[in-house]
């Protein structure tokens, strides 16, 4: 019960998983979960979220229950990712979206969509928004192509490499193409030893014992590090979004660190911005916020359709 009102508190009105997980209805559609699901000293039914093949069993049944696929894996060098807080992503967007009058054939473009191409399936699958999803990993888009090849997605979702690692938008945005907004969860430590270093602090907080355990939190260098950290990337973001002014109606990012806001309001002015929003985000105990902005004006934000 405690789980249930901690994730009813703070997910989004409109996410499935804010009312907690009936794990026997996840279970008829994905029964492998079984072996992973216990009734703890609460008296509720839950996984060992510390277990790395339990948390991927769960959120496989979360996608085959909920979001419409029948397939779902990837490399186990590649994160995992957690889908109630992706689900709120896209659903805080949507808000925005429909704020702005952009309801009709919404287009985004997801940067570093990564192995599991998660944001554009539940985009899709929740929205019926199409996608284009980009990386710098080549691995990681065969593995996001085959998911999209065996649920029929490949229609909706498009995938595109980044071959530049230095670039977000240059060698990606075409002169002809036009996005209803972008979005990002950017890398957030400076280094691969900083991202080891956070990730023996969850080790010792989880009381984790098997390193193997650890593939929950595992992720490889485009997903998890960026030379400069979340700031030097969001800044890099920042300008070139600036490249493509009138190319995108919102872009927007993920920030977790709250002190590289403020930076983003002043250079966003100072790059010509004519609107910038800040949307709170919180699952569990992890607080974190969207940052929108657009360079249109009034006038071009009501031609937009």
């Amino acid at each position: 019960m405690a789980i249930k009102n901690q994730l009813k508190d703070k997910l989004h009105p409109k996410n499935i998983h804010r009312n907690g997980y009936n794990f026997k209805a996840l279970i008829r559609v994905y029964p492998a979960l079984k072996e992973f699901v216990f009734i703890n000293k609460f008296g509720t039914e839950t996984i060992d979220f510390s277990n790395a093949k339990a948390v991927k069993s769960m959120n496989t049944a979360l996608l085959f229950t909920y979001y419409k696929l029948s397939f779902w894996d990837f490399p186990e060098s590649n994160l995992c990712p957690a889908i109630p807080g992706r689900a709120d992503y896209i659903h805080h967007l949507n808000d925005l979206l429909k704020f702005s009058g952009l309801t009709n054939k919404v287009k985004i473009l997801d940067i570093g969509t990564g192995a599991s191409c998660i944001y554009p399936i539940l985009g899709n699958a929740i929205y019926d928004w199409k996608f284009v999803g980009t990386d710098t990993d080549e691995n990681s888009l065969k593995s996001a192509g085959k998911i999209l090849k065996k649920n029929k997605l490949t229609q909706f979702i498009e995938l595109k490499q980044q071959l530049d690692s230095e670039n977000i938008f240059k060698g990606i945005i075409n002169k002809s193409d036009k996005y209803t907004a972008t979005m990002c969860n950017p890398p957030f430590y400076k280094s691969e030893e900083e991202a080891m270093l956070a990730n023996e602090r969850k080790r010792k907080g989880l009381k984790i014992i098997d390193k193997a355990s650890l593939r929950n939190f595992s992720g490889k260098q485009q997903e998890l590090w960026y030379k400069g950290g979340e700031k030097a990337f969001v800044h890099t973001y920042l300008y070139e979004s600036s490249m493509f002014k009138k190319q995108c109606f919102w872009f927007t990012s993920l920030i977790s660190k709250k002190e590289n806001v403020k930076g983003m309001y002043d250079s966003l002015e100072k790059l010509g911005a004519t609107e910038i929003k800040t949307i709170p985000m919180q699952q569990g105990n992890k607080i974190t916020r969207i940052v929108a902005w657009t360079f249109l004006n009034e006038k071009e934000q009501k031609e937009w359709n």
